[in-house]
């Protein structure tokens, strides 16, 4: 015999989903518990014959041979019947939605999952077995869902509790049944109670958090409590709430949590509850509330943390301005760090704050030369440096303002925006306009002390000994110098990315300048410094390193280079171009190797997408185009599609176009110098931003193709070791200009800062490049190596690639081969053997190396007895000495 169980005072959620068990297990009998909810025995009194539910006494308990059990693990909580849980005879299978506890059932098959209704598991595997519902079957499945979710709004609520509501609403569920047992208006009896439970409800403030815990005492046992403490934290708005009540002999608490590091069933276990983080319950036979609540208490105060508050959170230092600073000035420097409003100070006093749209109104008004005095609110709401997260919010609400300062001792010391509380209240899930469209200054960490974000083994398993070693100093002397120091940029990208990277570029919240001279010392290397930009370079042991004190950027127009001024690492991180790159790791001992990602860059890496800190980022530096496409192509990568957006439109307003040749040269050239350039150069293509580089350029198949056969040259030369991978760069860009129409180069001339050998061989190659090539192809058909040696007198391994990038690849290799090896030709006669055998110096002498020098190539001569013997020669066939 099958039989299936659920718990006593059994909801919907147990009912339905035993009763769906019963589809999955047709012998199965499901077991009618002894007592049920009020609304439960009000449906059951309709639908009893239709269920099938058989009572506890008609089931033999002998002839029991597997359970299923649903809507609970604890054999205590079943009935009678609950003893069989622990008969090994009896093969048992679970659906439940709680989390384990002590005196669970074992069970041969076990489905248990985050959800929050069972009735959720059944569903789903009722649709991956396809079992067929009626319009009944579904209404009843869908009363268990919607009753153990509050409608899809408790915090337990899941995605897969919405799936399975919406498969039953397609099977036909009734929602006006669901709401008639649902919705039900409370009894006389629990309206007693909610008034009980509201006169007598305790606010208790631990670590910041609103604590309500309320009691009450009534002489029989009450249905719904749960729903009494839902309603009444919907009018408290608690973090946390209890419920204490004593009914008849027993006390049951109900315990609901909004906040997630507070789990209620974790605080009942002592009193033993059970249930799940945010819902839990528990009933104590023979004690009283008195008793109950001081346990909850002391729960509470010990197993709350602290939580952060405004000091951890705000911004700082403040940008203000005094009060006779001009309508016009202000709204300058609101624009300059993209803020929607601002502080007024006179000295460290607070007197009033501003908005961006009482500027716009005073500018509108003509009064732009005005002191802000006239317009700005003086009834200012501050917290303090203690004021919880909570409290901030609720004021936020409440006044419908964005930002509160704060202050200590009437000094204003910070600001707390509304970016700032969304962060610490949802972190990588803030909405992204709060992230990215406006800097908050946090300083701190905003999630930088979380395990995953801990990089210390990371580093010890990819870096070389010496760096580590490195790191380790620097972050002794910074915490010797009180200031905080981070490894930033793409050093760090490329160590998650697990790609060779040993750029180190270091950021000080601090004195930059000071802290680099102080390493300089310590490592005895060589130290540059640009104190206009805060910035140092130190150069030790062959290493570069860059040192920067904290800055920030801002932009007087567009394309323009940015202004610099002193600022803290959030802001240092937020003016480059990509969250990828605005990532960056702690050197200071204490917290040596911790991840700092204010931009979710971690998580942009993860997924592969190259997606800029704020919207006018390739306005403000549209540079940044090229660059995102480069390191789409290097990485394998992608633009996230609101970044591909911002770069389309800044491209067709011609933003490029505002950048110097100079640095549009720079991008350039760093895209040619990547392993392989060419996608890169095809996705510029695409971009149709060749114009802005090159406006002649035809992009073509053929020059694809051209630029590809260059990319296998360069790697077969590299892997040889003939040749120097830093100029890489220039093949490539000869080949461009080799596709330039006359006027096209001269362009390019004009254009950019070439190097003097450079410019020769693109003229070169536009010239004599045709019959160098055929010239070439007349060799390979049979030629003497003197003769290869005179076609390219004077070309460079560079001119070479791009004039053969058109023919075979093999061929090329084949004239490189041959070429390398006439490179590597000498011959041992030098000036002073001539000069031994009494001939002057004079043009005769580089006539008589070079005759030795074609024959050595050509094998005619093919030792150093032979040059001599054939100098002798040479010099009689000249008129300088007898045979004799």
């Amino acid at each position: 015999m099958e039989i299936i169980l659920t718990h006593n005072n059994t909801d919907f959620d147990g009912i339905a989903s035993a009763y769906g068990a019963h589809k999955l297990y047709p012998r199965a009998v499901p077991v009618l518990p002894s007592k049920l909810g009020a609304n439960v025995q009000e449906f059951m009194a309709l639908h009893k014959d239709t269920l099938g539910f058989k009572s506890v006494k008609k089931i033999n308990p002998q002839k029991v041979k597997r359970i299923i059990l649903v809507d609970t693990k604890s054999p205590n909580r079943v009935g009678p019947l609950g003893k069989l849980l622990r008969d090994p005879r009896v093969d048992v299978h679970i659906f439940d939605h709680h989390p384990p506890g002590e005196d669970d059932a074992v069970g041969s098959y076990i489905n248990q999952d985050n959800v929050g209704a069972v009735t959720t598991l059944i569903v789903e595997e009722m649709q991956k077995r396809k079992v067929k519902l009626t319009s009944f079957d579904a209404t009843l499945l869908a009363l268990g869902i919607y009753e153990d979710t509050g409608s899809l709004m408790f915090s337990t609520t899941t995605a897969r509790d919405a799936a399975a509501i919406a498969y039953l609403l397609q099977q036909g569920a009734n929602l006006a049944v669901v709401s008639e047992f649902i919705d039900r208006p409370l009894s006389v009896e629990q309206r007693m109670l909610f008034h009980m439970i509201m006169k007598n409800a305790e606010v208790h403030m631990i670590q910041g958090l609103k604590i309500v815990i309320t009691q009450a005492t009534v002489k029989e046992y009450i249905e719904g409590l749960s729903l009494l403490v839902y309603k009444l934290s919907e009018n408290e708005s608690p973090d946390v709430i209890f419920a204490v009540v004593k009914m008849d002999d027993r006390v049951v608490v109900v315990g609901r949590s909004r906040i997630e590091h507070v789990k209620v069933n974790k605080l009942l276990l002592p009193l033993g509850g059970g249930g799940h983080g945010a819902a839990a319950a528990a009933t104590i036979k023979g004690a009283i509330p008195e008793e109950i609540v001081p346990i909850l208490l002391e729960r509470l105060y010990e197993t709350i943390e602290p939580q952060k508050g405004a000091r951890e959170i705000m911004s700082s230092p403040v940008k203000s301005v005094t009060s006779n600073t001009t309508i016009e000035e202000a709204g300058k420097v609101l624009l300059r760090y993209g803020h929607t409003g601002m502080p007024i100070v006179d000295g460290d006093k607070l007197v009033g704050v501003i908005s961006r749209r009482d500027l716009d109104k005073a500018f509108f008004h003509g009064l732009r030369h005005a002191p802000v005095k006239g317009f700005m609110s003086r009834n200012v709401i501050t917290i303090g440096p203690e004021s919880s997260i909570r409290e901030i919010q609720r004021l936020m609400i409440e006044q419908d303002i964005g930002r509160l300062p704060v202050l200590e001792k009437g000094k204003l010391i910070g600001i707390v925006s509304r970016t700032d509380v969304l962060r610490t209240l949802h972190g990588d899930d803030t909405p992204r306009i709060y992230r990215t469209n406006f800097p908050s200054l946090s300083p701190e960490e905003p999630k930088m002390l979380l395990d995953d974000n801990r990089l210390d083994i990371l580093l010890e398993e990819r870096l070389p000994e010496k760096i580590l070693h490195l790191f380790h100093n620097i972050g002794q002397l910074a915490d010797e110098a009180n200031v905080k120091v981070y490894v930033v940029g793409g050093f760090v990208r490329d160590l998650l990315l697990g790609v060779e990277n040993l750029d180190i570029d270091l950021v000080v919240e601090g004195d930059g300048i000071a802290f680099s001279t102080r390493l300089a010392r310590f490592l005895r290397a060589r130290l540059r410094v640009h104190e206009k930009f805060g910035t140092a370079m130190l150069v030790w042991d062959d290493q570069k390193i860059d040192v920067a004190t904290a800055r920030r950027e801002f932009y007087q127009h567009p394309a323009a280079l940015p202004q610099v001024e002193a600022s803290n690492l959030r802001q240092d991180l937020y003016r480059r171009d990509f969250t990828i790159n605005a990532l960056a790791i702690q050197l200071n001992l204490p917290a040596f190797g911790y991840l700092v990602d204010f931009f979710s860059g971690r998580r942009d890496l993860e997924q592969g997408l190259i997606r800029v800190l704020y919207n006018l980022s390739f306005v403000e530096d549209p540079t940044r185009i090229i660059r995102a496409i480069r390191f789409e192509q290097r990485y394998g990568f992608m633009m996230e599609a609101e970044t591909l957006e911002f770069a389309h439109e800044a491209i067709s307003r011609k933003m490029i176009g505002e950048v110097s040749f100079e640095r549009m040269f720079d991008e350039l050239l760093l895209i040619l110098q990547e392993k392989n350039p060419v996608p890169a150069l095809c996705r510029v293509t695409e971009f149709g931003i060749w114009e802005f580089f090159l406006p002649d350029l035809q992009w073509s198949d053929g020059l694809e193709s051209e630029l590809a056969n260059v990319t296998t040259l360069q790697h077969l030369l590299k892997e040889q070791q003939w040749w120097d991978s830093k100029s890489q760069w220039i093949s490539y860009f000869l080949v461009l200009t080799k596709h330039l129409k006359p006027d096209g180069i001269e362009v390019a001339l004009q254009r950019y800062p070439l190097k003097l050998w450079i410019r020769e061989a693109i003229v070169t190659i536009s010239e004599e490049g045709f019959r160098v090539a055929q010239e070439l192809d007349k060799w390979l058909k049979g030629g003497k190596n003197s003769e290869l040696d005179e076609i390219l007198q004077g070309w460079s391994v560079e001119a070479f690639l791009s004039l053969r990038a058109t023919y075979p690849v093999q061929e090329t290799i084949l004239l490189l081969e041959a070429w390398q090896a006439i490179r590597k030709t000498s011959i041992s006669i030098t000036g002073n053997d001539i000069k031994a055998l009494g001939i002057k110096p004079g043009p005769i002498y580089g006539e008589i190396m070079n005759r030795l020098r074609v024959e050595r190539l050509d094998g005619t001569v093919q030792s150093s007895e032979e040059e001599r013997q054939r100098l002798r020669e040479i010099l009689i066939e000249l008129g300088y000495g007898s045979k004799d």
